[in-house]
This record gives C-alpha cells, sequence and structure tokens, in this order.
C-alpha cells in the first residue's frame, strides 16, 4: 500500500503542472488572437468612407461622409469634401453637425445640366466642415450626413476627394483613386459605388424628409452590422482557442 500511495503524486505531479502553465497561458494566447484580429479589422476604420457605400443611379440618396481620427495625439478640426466635376450634383444639403460649422462652396458649371425641366448653370463644388469645439478627439470618428442628388445614370460610381486637417496643422488628403484589381491606395478617396436604379429603394427627392431618415437607418444598420460581425469574429475565435486548450488538457489527463 505504501509503494502505491508514493507512486501516485509521482506520477500525477507532471500533469498537475503542465495544466497549470496551459492555463496561466489562455490569457495570453487568447489576448494574443483578439489583438490580431483587431489589428486586421483596424485599417477598415481608418479610413474616411462613405456610407453606406452605394445608392441607386438616377435618383436621389441620404450618405454619411464616415471621418475617423488616425492621431494618438491631434484632434480632427475641419473636414474638406469636394464633389464630383465629372457627374455635377445638382442639389447637396448638408445636415445640421452639432459642435461644427457647415460652408457650401458652389461653382459655375462649363457645362449646365437639367434637373426636373430646369437648367442649372451652377452646382456644389465643396463641403467643408469647422469644428467650433473640440472636433473629433483621439479614439473617436464622426459622421456627417449629405443629401445628394440627382445621381448620374450613366456612371458606376462617384468620388468625394476628401482633406482632413488636424489640431496640429496635419492635412491628410484622402484622394488617391483605387486602381480596379491593383492594391489599395494608402489614402483612398471616399467612393459611392451606383446601383441599378431601384424605384423602392431610391430617394424622391431632395426635399423627402421619410426618405432621408431612411438613408440614415440604411446607414446606422450597416455601420451596426459591420461592428457586430468584428465582435463576433473576434470572441469565435478566443472561444476556439479556449476550447482547444481545454481539449489538450483533457487528453494529457487521460494519459496521465
Amino acid at each position: 500500500m505504501s509503494e502505491i500511495s508514493g507512486g501516485t503524486p509521482s506520477s500525477s505531479a507532471p500533469s498537475s503542472s503542465s495544466a497549470r502553465r496551459l492555463v496561466r497561458r489562455l490569457p495570453v494566447v487568447g489576448g494574443i488572437a483578439a489583438g490580431s484580429v483587431l489589428l486586421l479589422a483596424g485599417p477598415a476604420f481608418a479610413h474616411v468612407t462613405v456610407q453606406p457605400g452605394t445608392a441607386p443611379k438616377g435618383g436621389f440618396a441620404t450618405i454619411n461622409i464616415k471621418v475617423p481620427n488616425e492621431r494618438d495625439n491631434a484632434s480632427t478640426v475641419k473636414v474638406e469634401v469636394s464633389l464630383p466635376t465629372d457627374h455635377p450634383l445638382a442639389s447637396v444639403m448638408p445636415q445640421s453637425v452639432p459642435g461644427w460649422k457647415v460652408d457650401v462652396t458652389k461653382s459655375k458649371l462649363a457645362k449646365p445640366i437639367e434637373m426636373e425641366g430646369e437648367k442649372i448653370n451652377e452646382a456644389p463644388s465643396k463641403i467643408t466642415w469647422t469644428a467650433d469645439g473640440k472636433g473629433i478627439e483621439p479614439g473617436q470618428f464622426q459622421q456627417f450626413p449629405l443629401s445628394v442628388g440627382q445621381l448620374p445614370s450613366d456612371a458606376d460610381q462617384l468620388a468625394f476627394k476628401a482633406l482632413q486637417t488636424y489640431d496640429d496643422k496635419e492635412v491628410v488628403r484622402w484622394i488617391e483613386p483605387a486602381k480596379p484589381g491593383g492594391q489599395e491606395p494608402t489614402n483612398p478617396a471616399p467612393v459611392l459605388k451606383l446601383t441599378a436604379a431601384d424605384t423602392q429603394g431610391a430617394d424622391q427627392g431632395p426635399a423627402d424628409g421619410k426618405n432621408g431618415a431612411k438613408g440614415d437607418t440604411t446607414a446606422a444598420q450597416a455601420s451596426t452590422s459591420d461592428t457586430t460581425a468584428r465582435v463576433l469574429a473576434v470572441g469565435g475565435i478566443v472561444v476556439g482557442i479556449v476550447g482547444v486548450a481545454f481539449g489538450v488538457l483533457a487528453g494529457r489527463r487521460r494519459n496521465a
């Protein structure tokens, strides 16, 4: 009996020691996995973008210029968005954003355009938002809503080139065009892709408050879905790692 009781601790000690080491490593492994996913997901949040990224051709749409702060020690205090010149938009109306002043610059068109039976000789060419408070602080983002139209029927996308100015005078130029099939530029211009006309999904006019609300809801749903997908991805990887670790631990116990 003394031999049996004496031998038991010696055979189980390595297994217990290995188990303790494995348990101690679980938070580290999980943290590394979660951090890797967040690093991969980070660039998607870093660019100035148009939300939602698509709208039907030929109608009106409510979009958001989404501006994240990429700096740890400076705030964004000015955002300038140049509107498309190859396909001018006759109607561009910004929504009021608390803490920001907005200015709409109009320019004379080289070639008049027609909308709702009227010839238009000038159109908005630039929207400028200037912070009258703290602006977009580190770790935050801001959305700037716009009602735009009439969207062209003979184009597949519109580029909204943007300049982002920080309170330390740094200016980031989001103006680089993306090449089909090529790598994404360092500072890509925000793009609105145009899809086939959809009479049910398109806004009917710039003054339709219901349509504007619908566009805002669509943008919010798209943003929420994107965030939810990233959170679920991180959670799934961490849970998978924990499951594998406990499987290894159980196998070692059986072998012991």
